[in-house]
């Protein structure tokens, strides 16, 4: 098996297995709560930067796991132009 597919299948692999059935308002609850266990109050500037930068952490956590199993962005198999 070449070992691009076998890295595909990895990768899948690793996508389905993070999957939860959390629904966004769940989520948005849950990450309530951990700003709340926090000390910030609610309606307060204070709890909407904390969810921003949960979500923020979240987006960028995705996009760093979409970019690891990705063989093109390694580095060492990296095409190289030469002029």
């Amino acid at each position: 098996m070449p070992i691009r597919k076998l890295l595909s299948l990895v990768a899948l692999g690793a996508i389905l297995g993070g999957c939860t059935t959390m629904t966004l308002q769940e989520r948005r609850s849950a990450d309530e709560k951990t700003c709340l266990s926090y000390g910030f109050r609610r309606n307060t500037d204070a709890l909407a930067t904390c969810l921003q930068r949960i979500d923020l952490d979240r987006r960028a956590e995705s996009r760093s796991l979409r970019y690891d199993n990705d063989p093109m962005m390694w580095g060492w198999n990296r095409p190289v132009i030469i002029r």
